[in-house]
């Protein structure tokens, strides 16, 4: 696989301009797959109170919006972004829509998936709000379920923080 680190991909941000990984060198990031029409969607509002409390202290969120789980962020990155900020004030970063699974998932999925598996050894991502937490070194931490609340992985975030 291509990349040994999170800091070797690119993404596209919402507005399509290229960004490198590398610009999170040294922070904690918290890396989400989102949708704005799944039951969990409410989470933005935990995602952007953890970016909001801990930012100062090098926590960044990173939102990947997904349309692949039964059509749940069918619209364009522009309405996409429209939604998050309006409906959940959300300030932290939201990239282009992207496929986190199959053949079109992106690298940076493919290697979050690879470095940390799902339940059961499963690769897959399950559905909307799937988590990774990433430490100041680049190195993927762990993986959340969509069902973990973003309050509830603050512990193991304040504990990357600090080391």
């Amino acid at each position: 696989m291509a990349g040994h680190s999170i800091y070797d991909f690119t993404v596209r941000d919402i507005e399509g301009n290229e960004k490198s990984m590398s610009d999170y060198r040294g922070k904690v990031l918290l890396i989400v797959n989102t949708a704005s029409k799944c039951g969990f969607t409410p989470q933005f509002e935990g995602l952007q109170s953890l970016y909001e409390e801990l930012r100062e202290q090098g926590l960044v969120v990173l939102g990947f919006p997904c349309n692949q789980f039964m059509n749940q962020d069918p619209g364009d990155d522009a309405s996409i972004s429209q939604f998050c900020s309006l409906n959940y004030g959300v300030e932290f970063p939201v990239f282009s829509k992207i496929d986190v699974n199959g053949e079109g998932a992106h690298p940076l999925f493919q290697f979050l998936k690879s470095e940390a598996k799902g339940l059961l050894g499963s690769e897959k991502i399950k559905w909307n709000f799937t988590k990774f937490l990433i430490g100041r070194d680049g190195k993927v931490v762990r993986r959340y379920p969509p069902t973990t609340k973003p309050e509830d992985i603050r512990a193991d975030i304040e504990k990357l923080l600090q080391s």
